[in-house]
């Protein structure tokens, strides 16, 4: 009896003991959890070349075995020409075009001439010109950045050199096989953004290129120049006058020449009647300054230029005929008006610039000039040479006061002359590219 009721004392114990543990775990109790979610949207690699473009005066005919072209699966380019006298060469650019939607860059890259057998390397002879880099002059080099989305223009150039000597021709038939090949991979550390030349250094092709793009590189400013050849009319300097463009641009009414990336010739190309007779009558619409500037100055360009030349609204200021209103035209190349080189100043709306050329307010100044300060009181800056002498040149404003007389900047840069329009002076326009 005795061992029984032990027994039974022991099972009690046991059971207070078991309870205990219980209600600890109750109070003492922790939950750790990672959750999370993950999308991969879709993604594409996808680089090719497109936009094979032949440049102007490459050998064409005959000389053309296999005119450049992008072939079946556009990852490869071909071509096959001629080339039988000094100064003949091919030239062509083509886009390297990202359409995927992964950042790439150049991994490798080779560029090399073969003999017959395409195997055996060769030397390219003296009288021999060969090339291929970005349009704007830039070498191609590994690790060069191709953003998704992004298009790189890729020249390339066989010449048979103009300036040799008679000992350096080939004496008898010489074939090269060229061979460009470049190879891209996902972006990783290593790309790096393709350098771009200041502006004097550029390529026409390359500055039209960017401008296309809407990305203008930031160390191109106001103030910028080149020079350009214009044939008959000689060699002349372009700078960048202006690449803003305010809100105010979007105005009814507002001209568009000093809005958007607009370059001015910083000296005089020749000197010019405004009109044969004596009259500023229906102003610059009417003037065969405007036809002149709109043809043989604009043929006068580079054919790369003339094709990047935008259409522009201009508004120009009237003279004193009863009934005229400021004029609106499209032009492809325009004289500048008085605004867009000085700001007036002088705090008075019935005298100075604002007063005589009545688009004053239709109008702004130009990003270069307002950059170096030109007002109607500081004018030196808007100095312009002929043949190294400061000269006279045209602005496209006609004289308010009068029926004869359009606004010039004379020697010192000032702005308080105007002549009549048979005399002969300086004309520097200015056009946009877009």
């Amino acid at each position: 009896m005795n061992r029984n009721r032990k027994k039974q004392n022991m099972i009690v114990i046991l059971g207070i003991i078991l309870l205990g543990i219980t209600i600890g775990y109750a109070f003492l109790s922790s939950s750790l959890n990672i959750s999370g979610t993950a999308e991969l949207p879709s993604a594409s690699w996808n680089i090719h070349w497109s936009n094979l473009v032949v440049t102007n005066g490459s050998v064409t005919g005959a000389k053309v075995t296999t005119p450049a072209a992008i072939k079946t699966g556009n990852t490869e380019v071909e071509y096959s020409i001629t080339l039988s006298t000094p100064g003949d060469f091919y030239e062509f650019t083509v886009d390297a075009v990202n359409e995927g939607s992964i950042d790439a860059m150049i991994e490798s890259f080779s560029n090399k001439a073969y003999e017959d057998d395409e195997t055996t390397e060769k030397t390219i002879p003296d009288y021999l010109n060969y090339s291929v880099s970005y349009d704007d002059g830039i070498p191609i080099a590994s690790n060069h950045k191709l953003d998704a989305g992004a298009t790189e223009k890729v020249k390339v150039r066989v010449e048979f050199k103009r300036d040799i000597e008679a000992s350096q021709l080939p004496t008898t038939t010489d074939t090269f096989m060229f061979k460009f090949n470049v190879t891209y991979v996902q972006a990783d550390n290593n790309a790096i953004e393709k350098p771009v030349p200041d502006f004097q250094d550029s390529t026409w092709d390359g500055i039209v290129s960017k401008i296309k793009s809407g990305k203008i590189p930031s160390n191109w400013t106001a103030g910028s120049t080149k020079e350009v050849d214009m044939g008959s009319l000689g060699t002349h300097t372009l700078r960048i006058a202006n690449t803003t463009t305010p809100d105010e641009c979007s105005t009814t009414g507002f001209s568009q020449t000093a809005c958007g990336f607009v370059l001015e010739f910083t000296d005089i190309i020749t000197i010019k009647q405004m009109n044969s007779s004596t009259t500023n009558v229906n102003g610059w619409s009417a003037s065969s300054m405007r036809t002149y500037v709109n043809s043989n100055i604009y043929n006068a360009l580079p054919e790369v230029l003339k094709n990047a030349i935008v259409d522009t609204t201009v508004v120009s200021g009237h003279g004193t005929t009863e009934g005229e209103n400021n004029f609106v035209t499209s032009d492809k190349i325009y004289l500048l008006s008085a605004h867009e080189v000085w700001e007036d100043i002088d705090g008075n709306i019935n005298s100075g610039i604002n007063y005589y050329d009545t688009s004053y307010d239709n109008t702004r100044q130009l990003d270069y000039y307002k950059k170096i300060g030109v007002t109607s009181s500081n004018y030196s800056g808007a100095i312009k040479k002929l043949d190294n002498t400061d000269y006279y040149w045209w602005l496209r404003s006609a004289y308010f006061n009068g029926t004869t007389k359009f606004r010039i900047v004379n020697s010192y840069g000032n702005w308080n002359d105007n002549y009549d329009s048979n005399y002969a002076y300086g004309v520097s326009p200015a056009f946009r590219l877009g």
